[in-house]
């Protein structure tokens, strides 16, 4: 029997490189002894209205892994991927006492599962190489992610080159502009807001824009944990930086200028105003968040 579980295995991994289960197919290949391959199972809910943008997302991720496995020269019969949709196992979710989405789990060769074959997503990401090192403390099988190539990257940057050299090349004859304090302290001042507001993360991480909730379609911009962000989030903590700044700017041009006493006092309130709105927003913000759920998934009731 352990033979035929195995063929079978590989017959399916051959033909797709994560199986797709529902409930007996989960319940014989994966739970029921006897097996002597370790299995990831990635639980799910792709269904479009199910609306989990982060399901598809993980998807992706979980898609590059396997067939990064499927295609390695190291590919055996000791590990395979498998995916479990809610609305093709429901029941397997129910078994697990599983309400939330998406969810990877490693069930070993030998044993149930142990804490640690949960993987962490809340606090490490679904990137396909945060993946592999996890399976690897679990299963000691090394895989190397390969990624198809993606040239936006270097496109966009060609592109930015070239503008650049384009605006050079026509102001060649008055080139004073580089040397124009303002003009650089704007371009420091939008990377640092870039930075600061998570847009690095967004990029390693690749959030969602936003989260609507499947089940009173309420959209969410703001995560509720600190373990997360959305891409909307970063967008707005941009905007609150940016206008803080503006008030500081302002308070420093009241105190500095020597014009009317008058105009100094209302630039001054106004910066005040700013200051005081903007941060306080800011803060009420961050205090949601540290005191929110750590669920980055959907969840069934």
């Amino acid at each position: 029997m352990l033979v035929e579980k195995v063929e079978q295995m590989m017959d399916w991994s051959s033909r797709r490189s994560v199986i797709r289960m529902n409930g007996d197919k989960f319940r014989r290949f994966v739970k029921a002894p006897p097996r002597n391959y370790s299995v990831i199972v990635m639980f799910t809910a792709l269904q479009p209205q199910r609306q989990c943008s982060v399901c598809r997302q993980a998807n992706e991720e979980y898609q590059v892994l396997a067939n990064s496995w499927r295609y390695s020269s190291a590919f055996s019969n000791k590990l395979f991927f498998t995916v479990v949709d809610y609305d093709e196992g429901a029941d397997v979710f129910q078994q697990l006492n599983m309400n939330s989405a998406p969810t990877f789990m490693h069930f070993p060769a030998k044993g149930k599962p142990k804490r640690a074959d949960t993987f962490d997503l809340q606090r490490i990401g679904f990137a396909s190489e945060q993946l592999a090192k996890w399976i690897a403390d679990r299963t000691d099988v090394q895989i190397r992610v390969f990624r198809p190539p993606n040239y936006s990257g270097t496109i966009a940057l060609a592109l930015l080159v070239s503008l650049v050299g384009g605006l050079l090349y026509l102001r060649r004859n008055n080139l004073e502009f580089i040397y124009n304090k303002t003009g650089w302290a704007m371009a420091a001042l939008c990377v640092v807001f870039a930075m600061t507001s998570g847009q690095m993360w967004n990029h390693i991480r690749g959030p969602p824009y936003a989260h609507k909730n499947p089940q009173n379609g309420q959209v969410s911009y703001i995560h509720g944990s600190s373990q997360a962000q959305f891409v909307a989030e970063s967008h707005i903590i941009l905007l609150l930086n940016a206008a803080i700044t503006m008030g500081m700017v302002l308070l420093n041009e009241a105190a500095t200028s020597k014009g009317d006493v008058g105009k100094r006092r209302i630039i001054c309130l106004v910066g005040l105003g700013l200051v005081v709105f903007f941060f306080s927003f800011l803060l009420s913000i961050f205090r949601s968040k540290y005191h929110g759920p750590s669920d980055l998934d959907i969840r069934f009731t």
